[in-house]
């Protein structure tokens, strides 16, 4: 007996692999400090299931549970027993570092949002005082666009 897939069947059975991602999913399989200390080192290169377990002193229930969370929601992939960042996990991990950077520079940003409450500053003004203030290339392009 064999099994025929149609082509319309297939891409059915693909997009249905779509479901269940959502930023909303994805945040969640990273919200807590455990899990997002495991994407974090897979991030950093690609990571044996084993040398991982044994450097997150997670129970081998917890390991599971959340690395089949993250490949669950397609930020990692698993290849001959070691993980690495697909290229959606790699747009995650950016944009969790882009957030971790805003939470380094918090009195310098709200140092920013209190000048620019209490005073009208133009443009010019205000392009100059985040330069001044910010210091990373990153967070100041952002609050340059942002008006």
């Amino acid at each position: 007996m064999s099994l025929y897939i149609g082509k319309s069947e297939l891409m059915i059975k693909r997009m249905s692999n779509i479901e269940g991602h959502s930023v909303g999913n994805i945040i969640q399989s990273i919200s807590d400090s455990k899990s997002l200390d495991l994407f974090h080192s897979i991030a950093k290169g690609n990571m044996e299931s084993e040398k991982l377990k044994e450097t997150k002193g997670l129970s081998r229930k917890q390991f599971y549970a959340r690395t089949s969370q993250l490949l669950k929601q397609g930020l990692i992939q698993r290849n001959k027993g070691s993980f690495s960042l697909t290229c959606l996990g790699a747009i995650v991990y950016h944009a969790q570092s882009v957030i971790e950077a805003g939470v380094n520079n918090y009195w310098k940003l709200k140092a920013i949002d209190s000048i620019q409450s209490s005073a009208e500053i133009g443009e010019h003004e205000r392009t100059k005082l985040i330069k001044t203030i910010i210091d990373d290339s990153g967070i100041e392009s952002i609050l340059v666009a942002q008006r």
